[in-house]
């Protein structure tokens, strides 16, 4: 049996050390600490030493406000800072730190030595732990804090350090990050004395593709929504660039990066009609909110955040990315894959396919497609082709007896046409379609779903999704499981167009279906929907589920592969394309379309060299 200790108050270097094992986990954690402390002096320019991955030296130079000689030894006292002095301003933080615990924590498990001159100074002062004052130093305006040795002193964390490598990449890693977010200052940065990184003051999308690379540059997309209480500024990718990690997702509030569900699970829902499986979105976004309604004070290394009106924030940001991935084709594109050929180059991947610049925003380029020669009420709706007696004037409606001259003057000229003008049917998968600017090839099959599949949701979402009785209905045999699910799913089965009955003990008939898909393989379609129906479970519809039917549906209503379309028809469809949303990719995240300038070609046949 143990006895009893007093209770008696712990010793303030192990106040300290406890501190530091709540924000000090690794050299890069001690490095996030100094470089945000270097933000918020009003830096310039920072410039940052490592040794051994920072385990054996963490130095970070800037060149800003500097703290005065007599506060050199306060600054390294737990809870004394600058930042905020008040439960008000605790409430309303503007910058990175404000707790007052970090140097304290860093110099209780490291050799920690303080340089600092301020612009009044004739000389800089420098102050370590142990000292009783400051003591003359050489500097210049700015502080230098070097820390030493991280964990030498606390063998028992100190094993827990991973090789020099690994650690030099985590603290790149929070270099990257800070510098993301704050584009004015430039970084320099030095491992074993060797420059590893230099990026100047920028703007913040021109800062994104330094420290990022040509991914964002080459596949994103612009996000920039002023406001009042909320605004959002940043680059999306498009969801052919998704990857199978989420190692490229950057998320900033007031510009500090934090991981947060909320804010995540609206960027992920923005994603969802794109995104094929567990395929991850790229991102860099920085949130700017009214500092009173955000908590910022809820993680011992301030990774997270709460915010005061959760809901509001979840449906500005799912609202935003939507809009941004929004945009109709013809808008940015994909240009053809890199492959070999004679010129030995490849070709550019990019946004800049149909029109020129990079980070392009959303609009069609070059003109409204309103002029198109056909304008199909509902691309779905329509058989695909044309009835011989009318070539050029009148597609087949949904019944053989139905007509209606859709056909439209011509009040552009072609060449203002995103898409093109269709040239021909490739292999019976493809159209090949010349554009101002080069020739684009359209998978129609992908680009079709697309088409229907907003078609749908919006004929849903607007309580006008027309249903068609079929003249023979369709029998065909089921599952015992099956008929049991579409007596418990009868609602919901009206509600999205279908009329479903047990015809026998494992047989169903069909006799309803939404209109627009009433051309396509009904068996397989109903299928298809029960399938979906039976891993979303007989509840309420959510959006999300809705819309994983929804697809469903539009993959079998749209156009298969081999069938044959006329010129017109391929137009119809190009000009329709370019009036949906997210029409550069189809309901998996495969893209649509891909396109090649006229430059990308001339490289093929060495024209010009």
């Amino acid at each position: 049996m143990s006895t009893r200790r007093p209770i008696a108050q712990l010793p303030d270097l192990l106040i300290s050390q406890i501190a530091a094992g709540e924000v000090i986990e690794r050299p890069s954690s001690v490095l996030k600490e100094l470089v945000e402390n270097a933000v918020d002096a009003g830096s310039q320019t920072i410039e940052i030493r490592l040794e051994a991955g920072g385990i054996r030296r963490i130095a970070v130079i800037d060149d800003g406000s500097g703290i005065e000689a007599n506060e050199l030894s306060l600054a390294l006292t737990r809870h004394a800072t600058s930042k905020i002095s008040s439960l008000s301003e605790l409430e309303s933080v503007f910058s990175m730190g404000f707790r007052g615990e970090a140097l304290a924590s860093i110099a209780s498990v490291a050799q920690l030595t303080l340089t600092s001159r301020t612009r009044e100074a004739s000389h800089a002062w420098s102050f370590e732990s142990g000292m009783a004052e400051p003591i003359a130093a050489a500097g210049a305006l700015g502080t230098t804090v070097d820390v030493r040795y991280l964990f030498d002193q606390v063998p028992a964390r100190r094993k827990f350090l991973r090789a020099e490598a690994t650690e030099f990449g985590h603290c790149i890693d929070a270099i990257e990050r800070i510098a993301l977010a704050f584009p004015e200052v430039g970084f320099r940065v030095f491992h074993n004395d060797r420059a590893v990184r230099q990026w100047l003051p920028a703007s913040a999308l021109q800062r994104i593709s330094d420290v990022l690379g040509d991914e964002f540059n080459e596949h994103g997309i612009e996000v920039n929504t002023p406001g009042g209480l909320i605004s959002m500024l940043g680059v999306v990718t498009r969801p052919t660039a998704s990857r199978a990690r989420a190692d490229r997702q950057f998320l900033y509030v007031n510009g500090r990066h934090v991981r947060d569900r909320t804010v995540s699970h609206a960027i992920r829902s923005a994603y969802a009609d794109v995104l094929h499986g567990d395929r991850q979105p790229a991102f860099v976004l920085f949130l700017q909110i009214d500092p009173s309604a955000v908590d910022v004070n809820v993680h011992p290394a301030k990774h997270e955040v709460r915010f005061r009106d959760s809901g509001a924030v979840y449906r500005f940001v799912s609202q935003t990315v939507t809009q941004a991935l929004s945009g109709t084709a013809g808008t940015g594109g994909y240009t053809a894959p890199a492959s070999h050929h004679p010129a030995g180059e490849s070709f550019n991947h990019g946004l800049n396919s149909v029109r020129e610049g990079n980070l392009s925003g959303q609009g069609i380029a070059g003109g409204s497609p309103a002029a198109a020669p056909y304008s199909w009420q509902s691309v779905a709706q329509q058989p695909l082709h044309l009835r011989d007696n009318h070539p050029s004037n009148y597609p087949a409606s949904l019944t053989p007896t139905q007509w209606q001259p859709i056909y439209q003057p011509l009040n552009e000229e072609p060449s203002t046409w995103p898409l093109g003008r269709a040239l021909a049917q490739v292999h019976g998968i493809y159209i090949l379609s010349q554009t101002a600017k080069g020739l684009a090839l359209i998978d129609m099959h992908a680009a079709h779903e697309r088409v229907v599949y907003e078609q749908l949701k919006h004929a849903l979402d607007e309580q006008t999704l027309p249903q068609q009785t079929l003249l023979v209905p369709v029998v065909f045999r089921v599952t015992e499981k099956e008929l049991a699910l579409v007596q418990e799913c009868h609602e919901q089965l009206l509600s999205l167009g279908f009329e479903m009955a047990a015809a026998g003990p494992q047989s169903m008939t069909l006799r309803a279906v939404p209109a627009m898909l009433a051309r396509g393989d009904l068996e397989a379609l109903a299928r298809g929907v029960l399938r979906d129906l039976d891993q979303i479970g007989a509840s309420r519809l959510l959006t999300e589920q809705r819309n994983t039917l929804l697809a469903t549906m539009a993959c079998h209503g749209a156009v298969r592969a081999n069938r044959q379309l006329t010129i017109e028809e391929m137009n119809a469809l190009l000009r329709q394309m370019e009036q949906t949303e997210r029409a550069d990719q189809c309901n998996h995240g495969r893209p649509t379309w891909v396109h090649w300038n006229v430059s990308d070609l001339d490289k093929l046949f060495l024209r010009g060299q």
